[in-house]
Order: structure tokens, then sequence, then C-alpha cells
């Protein structure tokens, strides 16, 4: 059986996926099929990596694996008007690869339960962190404000917490499939004086961070250094985290990439979702985190199904 007839077998064949994308797709579409949802449609087409609108809208959820994940995306769904916050729907209901669903699977238990986000997320960051004191899903400072950046950027999550600096944050892009390709967003000249203004970036770097694939991380870290430096918002330290699997190889390139234009990297982190599932794990019983582990992270489902592991597939199909 062929790569092609595998993905094909499970509605998982997209052309233009690299490897980690078809082997992230037919992940989900995988654990569609375990937990007995039929797919959705794409383009005139069944596709496997998306639920029915009866599975994925409410009452149903099915995108979400937990109580908590399902109370939180509601209660920022029913907030959008009021925040402004980007939660793109259908998709936020029916894409199993939206990034989106992945952080209220992931964070949304630990936004009702702050003891375990304090416990989970020290391991992770132990010289920031003494206790985590709120987590916001698709957050802003203020979108659009000159304030700050003056655009629509929001953090993914946004974790608040006390530690031995003060009052911090880190402000936290998620990535699952996306490799940070794409049209780039409209250049304001704007982003070029707060780049100098906060010195943390080298000189020769501006023309490498106002495109694809370091524009994203850029505008979201100019946010996270505007958020910090304005001191309205009273913060002492704050910073702007990618966090992406570890198997997305475009992602952790893009990450070396943009530390790499910086003169100061303190403001900055590159994470794995390995790490921070991991660290969850190791503190709670709890079988949620298994759970998300098992349906984003765990490399034996495609393997079984007749993928080669990620070392040994071919570029995009």
């Amino acid at each position: 059986m062929t790569e092609h007839d595998v993905l094909d077998a499970h509605l998982a064949r997209v052309h233009g996926d690299n490897a980690w994308q078809r082997r992230a797709r037919l992940m989900q579409s995988l654990w569609r099929e375990r937990a007995g949802l039929s797919p959705g449609d794409h383009n005139g087409r069944p596709l496997g990596s998306r639920l029915t609108a009866a599975d994925g809208e409410p009452p149903m959820l099915a995108n979400f694996l937990s109580e908590p994940a399902r109370r939180q995306v509601l209660a920022a769904v029913d907030d959008a008007p009021r925040t402004g916050a980007l939660l793109a729907r259908p998709r936020l209901w029916v894409d199993l690869l939206s990034s989106q669903p992945l952080c209220f699977n992931l964070f949304g238990p630990l936004a009702e339960d702050l003891d375990l986000a304090t416990a989970a997320l020290r391991l992770v960051w132990p010289n920031l962190i003494t206790r985590v004191t709120a987590i916001r899903f698709e957050w802003s400072p203020g979108r659009g404000q000159q304030t700050y950046t003056g655009n629509r950027s929001a953090f993914d999550v946004f974790v608040a917490y006390d530690g031995a600096g003060g009052r911090g944050f880190l402000g936290i892009e998620v990535k699952y499939h996306e490799d940070l390709s794409g049209t780039p967003a409209r250049h304001h000249g704007r982003y070029d004086e707060m780049a100098h203004e906060h010195g943390v970036f080298h000189n020769g770097a501006l023309d490498r961070l106002r495109v694809p694939a370091l524009q994203q991380l850029w505008l979201d870290h100019l946010l996270a250094l505007a958020l910090r430096a304005n001191p309205d918002d009273g913060w002492d330290e704050g910073t702007f985290v990618l966090l992406s699997p570890s198997g997305n190889i475009d992602c952790t390139r893009a990450g070396h990439e943009y530390r790499a234009c910086l003169r100061d990297a303190g403001s900055f982190d590159a994470r794995t979702l390995d790490e921070v599932v991991q660290a969850v794990r190791l503190v709670t019983g709890v079988g949620w985190v298994d759970a998300v582990h098992d349906r984003y992270l765990d490399p034996a489902p495609p393997t079984r199904a007749g993928l080669p592991p990620l070392g040994r597939a071919r570029g995009r199909a």
C-alpha cells in the first residue's frame, strides 16, 4: 500500500501538504474514526480532518476533548463581541486541524485549575513562574489601538503569572499543522519604529522580519513588547512564546531563524507542544491530558495505518 493509498483510505490526502501536514491530517482523521464521527465536507467532497456541522457545532462540540475545554470555548465565543476575539466559525467547530480548538483542549482545563496550571507551567518555565494567576484565549490588550501595534494581532493563549521578577505574562502563539507560509500582512512603518524603540532586534534583520515565515511572529512579539512597556498595564516582565509540535519542522526552523534576528532574546521563547503536554502529564493523572496527547502528538496511529515515520517521509505531496 502506497502513502497515497493510506491517505485516500482515510480521506486525508490534500495536494500541497508537506510531510508533517500529511501526518497531522491523518492523525486527526484517525482520531475522528476512533471517536465514531462522520467526515465533514470541504470544497464539495468529504475530508477526514473535518467534522460535520451536526457533530462540531453546539451543543455537540465534538472538536473539544473535555468539559472545561467546552466551557472555555463557549465563554470565549459569548464574550467575543465585547473583546473582538477572532474565533473563526465554523472552522472553530469543525476543523480538526485548527490550532484554535487545540488551544482550548490543552489550556482550557488549566484555565479552570490554576493550581494545576502553576504546577505544570513551572516545569516548563521554572525561572519565570511562581504562581499562574489567569489564562485567557485569543486575547489582546487592545485590538487596533495605537498604544500597542495598531493592528488586530492577539495572543492565542495569554498566561498571567506572579514570579520572582514581579507580575509577568506569556503571550503564546500556538501552531499545529501550519508552516507559517502564506501572504504577508500589510506592512506599516510603525512596526519598524517599534522595533527600533525596543532595541531587541538586529538592525539588519527587519527586511527578513517583514515577510513570511517570520512576520506573524514579529507582530506578536511587538505586541508583547508594547504591552510590557506600557506603564498603565503594570507588567514587570513578559515573554512572547512560539508553541508548536516537535514534528513541525517548519515551525521549529522559523523559531531558530526568528531567534537569530534578536540581539536580545530574553523576551522570546520557542517551545514544543510535546514539552507542555508532558509537563501536565507529570503533575496530574487526569485523563484529559492523555486525550490531548493521543489526538495531537501520538506518532503510533499514523505509523500503524501505514504512513512512514517523519524521518523517512518525503516532502510535499
